[in-house]
């Protein structure tokens, strides 16, 4: 692996890349992985490297005019792409699905849920158009697509306020002013579980173990189907306003080999 060719790759999006061995002992464990890290400089990527893992990374596509890359991780003969760039306020680094991906265009439109890509095909007759954060089709903001059904119907009554947009994966939430959601499967989740657990094992877990009652669970609704008006926050994205209920749908990484298992959870 080259890595001075790998730094230069990085410069041309204007961001910087730190590739180091994983650091595991009695006070921090870390995994092998790629991630965001912070030193007096600023952001920077954080290529993590484990012991006897026999990985190669490769830039395969640099866009410097969106400040976005594809990178490619090869173990043999598997191999993982992620998109890394900057977005509104931040680096980030996104595992992509898809074994044809490669470019960042590709990449970015991989990462666009099924019903946002015939949104798109539907409403964006611009092809420049259609990998922006706001179009006829589309709010982005983040990893969260929003988009807009007119045909909805809402209760008022089941309409709830300043309710959080959560991937299950312990980060920051997405806070939105309005919030109405239908289906889905009620789970019990806590740090612990982040991606939620059922109630038949959450009864069990607690008549097993004498901890499970401190462990903070609290009841969500996992792979709902949800819509947002308002406003949408978060503390790393500008924040937007929609007048109208749009429908609420997460990126596809989950659906990427380099990624790990997340779901929807609100």
């Amino acid at each position: 692996m080259d890595t001075k060719l790998l730094s230069a790759k990085f410069e041309q999006i204007g961001a910087r890349v730190q590739l180091r061995p994983v650091s595991n002992n009695i006070y921090r464990r870390e995994l092998a992985g790629i991630d965001i890290g912070a030193d007096h400089k600023g952001e920077y990527f954080d290529i993590r490297l484990a012991n006897n893992d026999q990985v190669d990374y490769e830039v395969i596509d640099v866009r410097p005019d969106m400040r976005h890359l594809l990178l490619m991780a090869r173990r043999n003969w598997d191999k993982q792409k992620f998109l890394c760039g900057h977005d509104e306020r931040h680096w980030f680094v996104c595992a992509v699905p898809g074994d044809s991906v490669s470019n960042v265009v590709n990449a970015m439109e991989a990462l666009q849920p099924r019903e946002v890509r015939r949104a798109v095909n539907r409403r964006v007759k611009r092809v420049k158009d259609r990998l922006r954060r706001r179009n006829k089709a589309f709010v982005r903001q983040g990893e969260w697509f929003f988009v807009p059904d007119e045909s909805l119907t809402v209760d008022p009554k089941l309409v709830l306020k300043n309710e959080p947009l959560s991937r299950g994966n312990g980060g920051k939430s997405h806070m939105c002013q309005y919030l109405y959601r239908t289906g889905g499967e009620l789970v019990w989740v806590s740090r612990r579980y982040p991606q939620g657990i059922t109630e038949d094992r959450y009864r069990a877990l607690l008549a097993t173990s004498s901890k499970g009652e401190t462990w903070g669970f609290k009841l969500m609704t996992r792979e709902p189907r949800v819509y947002v008006r308002g406003r949408v926050w978060h503390p790393d994205h500008k924040t937007i306003v929609l007048d109208d209920w749009h429908r609420v749908l997460m990126n596809t990484e989950r659906e990427a080999s380099g990624a790990g298992h997340v779901v929807f959870l609100d």
